[in-house]
């Protein structure tokens, strides 16, 4: 990462380090990929994954190769559920105003993060995730193992901000001392 990242916001999780984690999990010898890609900002990830190649490769191969990657689905679906559920808040002609800016300065673009999702949300996920991976030409019970282990990431990251909403469990009466006998 870049001295200009920023860390995400307590409750989210920022969608690249989720397809580290699964790909690690799920598809170790892919990791070279997830790191050639990490060194691109989150918008230009997404647009040569949904493009599938162009003139000058930064991976040194194209990557018409890494079609049924699982990288690219973990990816993929993140972004779009990320920007799904941010979409209500954002305005369309400020982002815009914004990816001109910083294609003039050559910054980053924001990372995309992944709030804490309900479990109906998990659920989508994880049928998305099936349904891409399927797309791409994984087996079932391989589009199923990623869809699992995307989902096992992402309630992780709904618990922990449970957790810290609700502070540890304390099994004694109103979290004073516990009753004496």
């Amino acid at each position: 990462m870049g001295s200009d990242a920023i860390p995400p916001v307590h409750g989210t999780v920022r969608v690249r380090d989720v397809v580290r984690e699964v790909v690690a999990e799920v598809a170790p010898e892919e990791l070279a990929v997830v790191a050639g890609l990490a060194r691109l900002d989150d918008a230009a990830v997404v647009r040569r994954l949904e493009r599938g190649g162009g003139r000058r490769e930064p991976l040194g191969f194209g990557l018409g190769e890494i079609a049924t990657m699982a990288a690219p689905v973990v990816w993929l679906v993140l972004d779009q559920t990320a920007r799904q559920l941010g979409d209500a808040a954002a305005n369309g002609a400020v982002t815009g105003a914004r990816s001109l800016l910083r294609r003039v300065f050559r910054r980053r673009g924001p990372e995309v993060t992944v709030p804490a999702l309900t479990p109906g949300q998990l659920a989508e996920v994880h049928r998305r995730v099936r349904e891409m991976a399927a797309q791409r030409g994984f087996d079932e019970e391989h589009a199923e193992a990623i869809a699992d282990a995307v989902v096992a990431r992402l309630a992780l990251t709904a618990s922990e901000e449970q957790t810290s909403r609700d502070g540890p469990l304390d099994p004694s009466p109103e979290g004073g001392e516990p009753p004496q006998e």
